[in-house]
């Protein structure tokens, strides 16, 4: 599949529809091939543009019309779609992609605070820069009085009144809050690894998927191209909430996809549990909480069907990730919800789904993207993927950074 250039990939790569082999054969074909690593830089200047938006805040009826002027203008609407040449499609979306760059460019270019952050090494030993925000952070026994140095091996550790800031190679950055401990683990051209041991940081990374791990006492978080929160807490349980992009959480052969949006629990020796969305009800976490952890068999399947009586469209994330982990009535109870909320493509069958086909199970999930990222069904898949990297991550930079 990657012995030639892999740009009509990059898509597929960068939004985790590759499997675990062929996004490691990706990412060492890219950085090794300077034509296809060219065009993924584009993709990341693009990114780091957006982190540095001004700090105003986004108005309530921003996307709306947006809407409304494409319809104006004769554009697709995002519920509905009207039949167009796929050619017209394409320059549609290219034309859109042109714009937010511009727009990302010039905002950079105002409002630019900080220079990107580098590999460094001294004496031939890499390691990360980090910068002190509050406190007195320590690396190893020593305090942090402006700037220090993060080397391989090395403990950042941050207490009750300080806090810190990495720079993750060239690739992004990481925010260390209070009470948190954290190591670097490695850093080369082809994997960069913290570990956190207790806490909680915030990641900002613009690399490609599948570059920047965070292993933890109970998952490994593998980063998708996104942002996201990661707290562990004293007993090795963590919590991870994705606010852009998506983010794998993987254990032996356990494997949580979570999109922005939405969050994931793990356990100690469970390893992941399943992702939900953070909109869905209090109700619903509650009966998946025991459907993850609940170590009683009759308890999780009296949780399940609690859980899927409150189930929604946008909820088939999770019951896709369930259709793997529960068996036998379990699994048609499922199957059967999801079918109600949203039939199968063609090409899936009841059959190949109980049965557990693979194929079947990524077809299914392809299709149930479009619900999850809130595009109605018919819009093509590279304007709803648009749509939605610029909704969670625009807007999610504006309201973030504005002023409270």
């Amino acid at each position: 599949m990657f012995s030639r250039h892999v740009t009509k990939d990059i898509s597929a790569y960068c939004h985790g529809e590759l499997s675990s082999q062929q996004s490691k054969q990706f990412a060492e074909h890219i950085i090794s091939c300077v034509r296809c690593r060219s065009r993924f830089e584009e993709i990341k200047l693009g990114i780091k543009f957006a982190e540095q938006l001004p700090q105003i805040s986004a108005p309530d009826h921003l996307w709306s019309g947006l809407e409304s002027l494409l319809d104006k203008q004769g554009g697709p609407q995002i519920t509905q779609i009207r039949q167009v040449p796929a050619s017209s499609w394409r320059m549609r979306v290219a034309a859109a992609a042109v714009i937010l760059l511009v727009v990302s460019l010039g905002v950079w270019w105002v409002y630019n605070k900080r220079s990107g952050a580098v590999l460094i090494t001294e004496n031939g030993k890499p390691y990360w820069q980090v910068i002190r925000l509050d406190g007195t952070p320590t690396i190893g026994k020593e305090g942090i009085s402006n700037n220090g140095q993060l080397a391989v091996g090395e403990w950042l550790e941050t207490d009750g009144k300080s806090k810190a800031q990495i720079a993750v190679s060239s690739i992004g950055s990481v925010d260390i809050d209070e009470n948190t401990r954290v190591r670097l683990l490695e850093t080369h051209a082809t994997e960069h690894r913290l570990e956190l041991a207790r806490g909680k940081m915030s990641a900002r990374i613009w690399a490609p998927p599948r570059l920047f791990f965070v292993d933890t006492p109970s998952a490994v978080a593998a980063d998708l191209g996104c942002a996201y929160t990661l707290e562990v807490d004293d007993h090795g349980a963590s919590k991870l909430q994705v606010t852009s992009g998506w983010v794998a959480l993987e254990l032996r052969d356990r494997e949580s996809t979570v999109p922005a949006g939405a969050s994931c629990e793990t356990r100690p020796v469970v390893g992941p549990g399943t992702p939900y969305f953070d909109d869905s009800s209090n109700e619903f976490r509650a009966e998946l909480n025991k459907v993850d952890f609940d170590p009683d068999a009759a308890a999780r399947s009296a949780a399940l069907k609690l859980m899927l009586d409150d189930a929604r469209p946008k909820d088939t994330l999770t019951l896709w990730h369930l259709l793997t982990r529960v068996d036998g009535n379990d699994r048609v109870r499922v199957y059967e919800k999801m079918a109600a909320l949203s039939p199968p493509p063609q090409g899936v069958t009841r059959e190949g789904i109980l049965q557990l086909n693979q194929t079947m199970l990524d077809g299914w999930r392809d299709e149930l993207k479009l619900t999850w990222m809130g595009v109605g069904k018919g819009v093509p898949k590279p304007l709803a993927e648009a749509y939605w990297r610029a909704k969670n991550g625009l807007s999610r930079r504006l309201k973030e950074m504005a002023p409270k």
